[in-house]
């Protein structure tokens, strides 16, 4: 029986990366009306006939929740990172967190890497690069996505969970782990 959830997960994950990436926001609305969505479809799957599916994602609702909030504790990571992955973790199961975790980290750690070495005196003041960021400080675009994130800092993470959902649920056999 084919399920809504894993489209259900491609089109927030779609949204929350555009969203992040531009105003540091995971927006509380758009989790609870996916979750919601994912409950009424689970239960009317359940209704229908398949009684499996009453309620499989609860497991990886708990997993991504629990498993993420020491690090919002620490501060490493904002409260939308962690109810983003928690999200995830209902519609896709508790399988699919492990590599969503590990991808969207290895992309959030080449950002900061990268981040830091534009800091870097010599490349930071190099013809070209300082050219680049004027440019790109004195788009409007720039200026609107500052204006949006309302002093937000911080690297845009759920964005990386986001692209990293979709490309779990896109190649399953991410998820097919065998022993060799």
């Amino acid at each position: 029986m084919i399920t809504v959830l894993p489209l259900l997960a491609i089109a927030l994950s779609a949204l929350v990366v555009l969203s992040d990436v531009y105003a540091r926001r995971v927006p509380n609305k758009w989790l609870v009306v996916t979750l919601s969505v994912a409950i009424l479809a689970s239960l009317l799957q359940w209704a229908i006939g398949d009684k499996a599916a009453a309620w499989p994602s609860l497991p990886g609702f708990a997993t991504g929740l629990v498993v993420m909030l020491p690090f919002y504790a620490i501060r490493w990571m904002g409260a939308g990172d962690v109810k983003f992955l928690a999200t995830l973790g209902f519609l896709l199961g508790v399988r699919a967190l492990l590599p969503i975790w590990i991808i969207g980290c290895l992309m959030t750690g080449v950002h900061a890497v990268c981040v830091l070495l534009f800091r870097l005196p010599r490349i930071a003041y190099a013809p070209g690069v300082s050219t680049m960021r004027h440019h790109l400080h004195a788009s409007p675009l720039w200026q609107r996505s500052l204006h949006a994130r309302q002093g937000r800092v911080g690297l845009p993470h759920a964005a990386y969970l986001g692209i990293a959902a979709i490309v779990t649920v896109l190649t399953p056999e991410l998820l097919h782990w065998e022993s060799t």
